[in-house]
């Protein structure tokens, strides 16, 4: 079994919006709401810590968990004040309610990416029961360019090698707790935790995602993912 901590505290800036973007409505629920269905599907995921502003707590138990019917089922966790803090503070969360975690997998996704399902989900948790660490990626299919400061092509970058990384992405918990701990005291702040993990020289197994498993951060995002529940 495992225990998911989704994180969903962006400001939804890009999204120039008065609500958080986790917050706007996409389809029957919330955009977040979908992400939480998903994984109450997971036949691996015992206990899911949702991880969003601490002012947002009320809005979010009235307004996303009680009309799905998963108030009693989901531990909100104040997030800080970048993503890297908050899956933090996520992890300290699952310490203080189990000691005895550090042999868990620990399964860490964006609450702004609703299309992931739950055979995604179990499938990242089965790799990293076997390998300790394990995301979803999909492989480049546009030809990739390195472009410099000023806006010029350096190279074409070789994208047979090269995939672009998704949430979720699971790993051991003593593993990615030490993966965090030493990117704090090296001040690294990664783009996501397999970076982190990377930075401590452990190999970290992708295995294909979706392209459906988009991250809603723009309104385009946020059209395109209107779009493709339609065509649910």
């Amino acid at each position: 079994m495992a225990i998911a901590i989704i994180v969903a505290g962006g400001k939804g800036v890009r999204m120039n919006n008065t609500m958080r973007k986790q917050y706007l409505p996409l389809a029957e629920h919330q955009v977040l709401g979908h992400t939480l269905l998903a994984f109450k599907e997971s036949k691996k995921v015992n206990h899911i810590y949702l991880v969003v502003p601490k002012d947002d707590f009320a809005f979010c138990k009235d307004n996303v968990l009680f009309p799905l019917k998963l108030e009693d089922s989901i531990s909100l966790v104040s997030g800080g004040p970048k993503r890297q803090d908050s899956v933090y503070k996520g992890l300290l969360a699952v310490h203080s309610v189990n000691a005895d975690c550090d042999d868990s997998i620990v399964v860490i996704h964006d609450g702004v990416r609703p299309f992931v399902t739950g055979k995604q989900i179990d499938a990242c948790i089965n790799g990293a029961n076997k390998y300790n660490a394990c995301i979803l990626g999909i492989p480049a299919v546009d030809t990739l360019k390195e472009v410099s400061s000023s806006g010029f092509i350096r190279s074409t970058i070789k994208r047979e090698a090269i995939w672009l990384a998704q949430t979720p992405q699971a790993f051991k918990y003593s593993l990615i707790k030490r993966a965090h701990e030493h990117a704090k005291e090296n001040g690294f702040q990664g783009t996501d935790d397999a970076s982190l993990v990377e930075k401590l020289n452990v190999d970290v197994r992708i295995i294909k995602g979706s392209n459906r498993n988009i991250k809603i951060t723009t309104k385009d995002d946020l059209s395109l993912a209107r779009a493709m529940m339609v065509k649910c």
